[in-house]
């Protein structure tokens, strides 16, 4: 029922009790919510099939053609004694996905940068720290995903059997897991750059081709040329490959394990604020 001035004015608390309160300036949701509701996004984009399936199969193909093409190189007498090619390729693989996984990351941005999904979130009271974390995590978490499928197939299809037991293949995915989100960062700072998913895949594919091929994948690192051997004793992704490779065998030492370990925890500090800063001004 509506208040008269008359009445108003015989009841002063009346008028006050009708006006509503001053609203408050809603000013965002909590950073963790962000960064949670973002990667819920970038994971249920992933629904389609067609987006699921080829990160799944492609591995596992070009497990099966690597380990027939370089099986001969289990004979020979630099390769390690006792242990079968599989076992030797396997933690490598995982590795070396790691690296399309986070080229997936950047082109993934590049393509949001474009269709101005980005714009839009920055005109939302929303970190854009949330967003590359949102991205990073769930592209990280479909590429634990992917590497689990991997292991499951190398064990039942290839004979895979971890000299380190469960346990060693654990360390061995978790190396793997970890590289990726470190890598993911690298080229998110780059996608920010380059603004074009056809500028950044080419790029990616030259970094992924010369980590891969220089270094100890496919063969011992003793058995490469000596230049060669040079550079792979050199390539963060040697160092990574012999730690998960070493933990799925059951013979990792601390020092083994604690490099690429480092190397992705200065990759993080030194490309996370990078990549943060590019998109505030590339958005």
């Amino acid at each position: 029922m509506s208040i008269t001035a008359d009445q108003a004015a015989e009841k002063p608390g009346a008028v006050a009790a009708t006006v509503p309160p001053h609203p408050q300036r809603y000013r965002g949701s909590g950073f963790g919510r962000q960064v949670a509701v973002l990667s819920g996004r970038s994971l249920r984009a992933l629904r389609d099939p067609a987006l699921v399936l080829p990160g799944v199969l492609e591995p596992i193909l070009m497990l099966t053609v690597f380990s027939q093409v370089f099986r001969s190189v289990a004979e020979t007498s630099t390769f390690p004694e006792g242990v079968s090619y599989i076992d030797f390729l396997l933690p490598a693989f995982l590795v070396t996905s790691a690296v399309s996984a986070g080229l997936k990351s950047g082109v993934a941005l590049t393509t949001e940068l474009g269709n101005g999904i980005i714009a839009r979130f920055r005109s939302m009271p929303i970190h854009t720290a949330s967003i590359l974390i949102g991205r990073s995590v769930a592209d990280t978490a479909l590429s634990a995903v992917n590497m689990v499928v991997l292991l499951a197939a190398g064990a039942l299809i290839f004979g895979y059997e971890p000299g380190g037991g469960f346990l060693g293949a654990v360390g061995c995915l978790l190396v793997a897991v970890l590289l990726s989100w470190s890598l993911g960062w690298i080229f998110m700072a780059m996608s920010a750059w380059l603004r074009r998913p056809e500028a950044l895949q080419p790029v990616g594919g030259i970094v992924n081709l010369v980590l891969l091929f220089a270094s100890n994948a496919f063969v011992p690192a003793d058995g490469l040329p000596g230049w060669l051997r040079a550079f792979a004793s050199v390539n963060p992704m040697s160092h990574a490959i012999t730690a998960a490779r070493d933990l799925s065998m059951g013979r990792a030492d601390a020092a083994t394990v604690l490099a690429p370990l480092g190397i992705c925890a200065v990759l993080v500090a030194l490309t996370a604020p990078l990549a943060v800063h590019s998109f505030r001004r590339a958005s």
